[in-house]
């Protein structure tokens, strides 16, 4: 219910705009297709999907519908995780846990590619516990087979081949021969191969290069402490004590299923605190295992006959500690999946504020071949999707080592509005919080060429003297020459 919940009260945000925009021109879709290319930086398997959509004459709706499918999904697979390494109970309350999870609640209510990557990667982990029970080939070919969906999801989660490097090693009991090895990874390569082959066959190979080269050098979008300071609330503090203190209770006892378990963790957790790019979202394949190690104290740890021998658990108290952690993550869920009209809002809470309303305007009030300015890419993104009119964000970079290399950058922003190239300006109050020197250099730009207040999306907010007042969230302004 919670991912469905007034699921687009919304439009999109920047990263939602893109994903959508590359099923609609993988769709054919003529409406959009001149703003938004087939390739960009990432595979095509959850874009491919979404292009039904636009084949079936829905659009918005239908990709955040299938993006909270693949959540839904997800948690059944954490069942049937949690079920394959500690039992029926496990797997119940794990998927109790990840399903009222802020974190994976919040993300896959987005079209954004790491719900569906998600689910290829808890699919494959599941896979390789059913090879670790059983060390038939098989299953471990299958994982490999998943792993190469996970890449086609998102080509970051090739990470996740160092968690089932260390798993492998670190667990001298789960004998891997090298044929099943190579049987695995031919497995994974073919499905994976996919991707390189369909930009090769498009004339895009060159592409991928430079978006590797863009990531390698682009600069550091957070500090070090982000996801200290944002993904612990999101997994639910208790969550977290409940699996590092399960994790102790198993310190004398550890088998492969606690070493698999935290090698899935560490791997991705180390690599993107030390890669300078993070993303609120990137932590997320960590959360399916955090979820099962929490469901293991409660059950195994306090709901044991053993424990309640020692006087420290039993049926009733974990039943209490799994009532007292699902609501410490519900009541956080259904915060943040309500609507916020806000000019600042949390990491990974969904759609932008007025972004829908004021691409809708454009379509309906601005000519045919007009073309916008905005302060980043991110709102040029959303105006383009919504208002089907070419934009340019004047924070992108002329360095091509400094800026994605889908966006095109305004060597000349005054020359092309004294040409009559560019005739509206979209101000932000999201973008200007983040780049307050491009809010005021387009500012500077509206003031120059006397622009004119056309459209603006505003909010109500409440002052410290308790009154009411009016914040631009989003305007327009007309410049001429």
């Amino acid at each position: 219910m919670v991912r469905v919940w007034r699921l687009n009260s919304l439009g999109f945000n920047s990263d939602e705009a893109v994903y959508a925009g590359q099923a609609a021109s993988l769709a054919n879709y003529a409406p959009l297709e001149p703003y938004f290319p087939t390739f960009r930086a990432h595979p095509l398997l959850f874009q491919t999907l979404l292009s039904f959509g636009f084949r079936l004459g829905f659009e918005e709706l239908f990709a955040r519908v299938v993006s909270a499918a693949f959540g839904v999904a997800t948690v059944y697979l954490v069942f049937l995780t949690g079920h394959a390494l500690y039992g029926r109970r496990v797997g119940l309350v794990s998927a109790l846990f990840i399903a009222l999870m802020p974190y994976h609640v919040l993300v896959t209510r987005q079209v954004l590619l790491d719900g569906p990557m998600v689910f290829f990667a808890t699919l494959s982990l599941y896979l390789v516990i059913r090879f670790a029970h059983s060390q038939q080939r098989a299953w471990l070919v299958a994982a490999g087979a998943a792993m190469g969906l996970t890449f086609l999801a998102k080509e970051t989660s090739i990470v996740l081949l160092g968690s089932l490097y260390a798993f492998f090693a670190l667990a001298p009991e789960i004998r891997l021969r090298v044929r099943d090895l190579a049987a695995s990874t031919a497995a994974m390569g073919l499905v994976a191969l996919a991707f390189p082959l369909a930009m090769s066959l498009g004339g895009k190979a060159e592409t991928g290069g430079n978006y590797l080269a863009w990531q390698i050098f682009r600069r550091p979008n957070h500090d070090w402490t982000f996801y200290a300071s944002t993904v612990p609330e999101a997994i639910g503090p208790l969550v977290l004590v409940a699996a590092v203190a399960a994790l102790v209770c198993l310190r004398n006892t550890r088998s492969w299923r606690e070493t698999l378990l935290v090698s899935w963790i560490a791997i991705p957790t180390a690599f993107f605190q030390l890669w300078p790019v993070k993303g609120f979202q990137y932590l997320l394949p960590a959360a399916p295992a955090i979820a099962i190690l929490a469901a293991w104290l409660v059950v195994g740890g306090l709901g044991t006959a053993g424990a309640l021998r020692r006087g420290v658990g039993g049926p009733g108290l974990a039943a209490g500690a799994t009532c007292l952690i699902a609501a410490s993550l519900l009541l956080p869920t259904l915060q943040r999946v309500q609507p916020r009209s806000s000019e600042t809002f949390l990491a990974g809470s969904g759609g932008v504020p007025g972004g829908r309303e004021t691409g809708r305007w454009l379509r309906q009030h601005v000519p045919q071949g007009a073309q916008l300015m905005t302060i980043g890419p991110s709102m040029a993104n959303i105006v383009q999707y919504y208002g089907r009119r070419k934009a340019f964000g004047v924070a992108v970079s002329p360095n091509p080592l400094h800026r994605n290399p889908a966006y095109e950058p305004l060597p000349n922003p005054d020359l092309l509005i004294r040409r009559n190239d560019l005739q509206y300006l979209v101000w932000d109050a999201f973008s200007a919080a983040r780049s307050p020197f491009f809010s005021a250099r387009i500012m500077r730009y509206a003031d120059r060429f006397h622009g004119r207040l056309v459209h603006q999306e505003s909010i109500t907010v409440t002052t410290g003297d308790d009154k009411q007042a009016t914040k631009p969230l989003i305007s327009v302004y007309e410049v001429r020459p």
